[in-house]
């Protein structure tokens, strides 16, 4: 018996998967095909060499049977588990079915029938086998010896099968727990804002359906932000455009005061101190929010505005209101959003901040050091570089080294010092963004 089991084991593991017609096939009916045929096998052998009666024979035929139910099961809980965990992406994340719809209820449903009826068909032949025994061997019952030895195998038998039960209820939990944990990751994710996760997609089932539908609501949620934000980016340049027409400035200032602050937010990061606040979606909202800096101007009359020479103290004072005015807009605009918006308000802090200075000199507030929003001083070096690089009626743009120097002369008196060692460690990314957006 011994070496029966040991020759499917190999049948199983090693002879099977070399044909592909067989190794297509359901491991539950492979395993019960293997086992009903050494059943066949030992039954024949113990007929011929022991002479074992028909009714013999059939009990060995049915218990390899009920093993090989047990085992295909078994082995099939086991292929999925390793399947799922080991499924191509591309396929996991799929957002169509493939193959037969096979509910979950109704598998469940199939797998409890299979195993009642597998105990109790087991446990009565059992039952009714010792009875004939003990009819046929009445010395044995008169003696108690035929009580013990029923009893001994029933509780054997019933270990045994208990062991392949637990075994197959724990796999199949094993495979539910997977699928629903790796489900509620995929979720968490959305919950956090993700929405470029997937749900996995492992089989044509009730979750498999859920999946999908919750994928293509995903899929509808990314292209409707991806929209949403296109809108708002157009809107931003849009806007920025027009305060910028109103000024001496050109549209090119915008593009590359945004690439300024961003090479210098990334520099930025690899300090200690800010490796926790410059995060990329953090970098990506200054980005973003900086073609603002100047909005205010449209609230500056264009005799000062358009002025082709220097300003007069109380123009100048008139002139500073344009980041009280940006700020107060931007306010108005972010009051109007359903929940946070932490786009609206980074682009009122640059607004209102990004003209002030280290030392508390600076406008609107006289703001210093660290009092000033990070993302001020950020937008101020790099907004005074632009200016001092750029061509104006009142001006020549300045080389880079000139640049250079005055915001050298700046620090820790009008910038940050640990900004403006940013600027040096990427000032000929400076150089290339200049050359790349110059003005017409």
């Amino acid at each position: 018996m011994s070496a029966a089991f040991i020759f499917m084991l190999i049948s199983r593991l090693v002879i099977v998967p070399r044909f592909y017609c067989l190794s297509k096939q359901v491991p539950l009916l492979i395993d019960l095909s293997i086992f009903l045929l050494f059943g066949f096998g030992i039954s024949l052998f113990m007929g011929q060499a022991h002479d074992f009666p028909i009714e013999s024979n059939l009990k060995v035929v049915f218990g390899m049977g009920i093993l090989g139910i047990f085992t295909g099961i078994i082995t099939t809980q086991v292929e999925l588990i390793e399947r799922y965990k080991n499924m191509p992406q591309h396929y996991v994340l799929n957002t169509e079915l493939h193959g037969n719809r096979r509910s979950i209820t109704q598998q469940f449903t199939v797998l409890v029938t299979l195993l009642v009826v597998a105990l109790t068909t087991t446990l009565i032949m059992v039952a009714v086998k010792d009875l004939f025994w003990l009819e046929s061997a009445k010395n044995h019952y008169l003696n108690g010896e035929g009580k013990i030895k029923i009893i001994k195998e029933f509780i054997f038998v019933s270990f045994i099968l208990l062991l392949y039960t637990f075994l197959v209820v724990f796999l199949w939990g094993k495979k539910l727990s997977l699928i629903l944990n790796t489900k509620e990751n995929a979720l968490n994710n959305v919950a956090k804002g993700v929405i470029s996760e997937r749900l996995p997609v492992y089989s044509n089932d009730e979750f498999g359906v859920l999946a999908v539908l919750t994928n293509k609501m995903l899929f509808s949620l990314e292209e409707s932000q991806t929209e949403i934000q296109q809108t708002r980016d157009s809107a931003i340049v849009g806007l920025s455009a027009l305060a910028e027409s109103r000024d001496n400035e050109t549209g090119a200032h915008i593009l590359r005061t945004q690439e300024y602050i961003r090479v210098l937010a990334f520099d930025l990061r690899n300090k200690v101190e800010y490796s926790d606040v410059l995060t990329d979606n953090y970098i990506n909202l200054l980005f973003k929010s900086a073609p603002l800096h100047d909005v205010g101007k449209v609230g500056i009359p264009d005799d000062i505005l358009l002025k082709p020479g220097k300003l007069t103290e109380e123009e100048f004072e008139i002139m500073k209101g344009h980041a009280a005015i940006g700020a107060k807009a931007l306010s108005v605009a972010e009051a109007q959003m359903q929940g946070e918006s932490s786009f609206l308000q980074l682009a009122k802090e640059i607004a209102l901040t990004h003209h002030e200075k280290w030392n508390g000199s600076g406008y609107p507030q006289q703001l210093k050091g660290k009092d000033i929003p990070l993302s001020g001083r950020l937008m101020a070096l790099a907004d005074v570089y632009d200016a001092l690089i750029s061509k104006r009626v009142y001006k020549p743009g300045f080389s880079h080294e000139k640049a250079k120097e005055i915001i050298l002369e700046g620090k820790g008196s009008h910038f940050d010092p640990m900004i403006v060692d940013s600027f040096l460690n990427v000032e000929t990314q400076f150089q290339k963004i200049a050359k790349k957006y110059q003005d017409n």
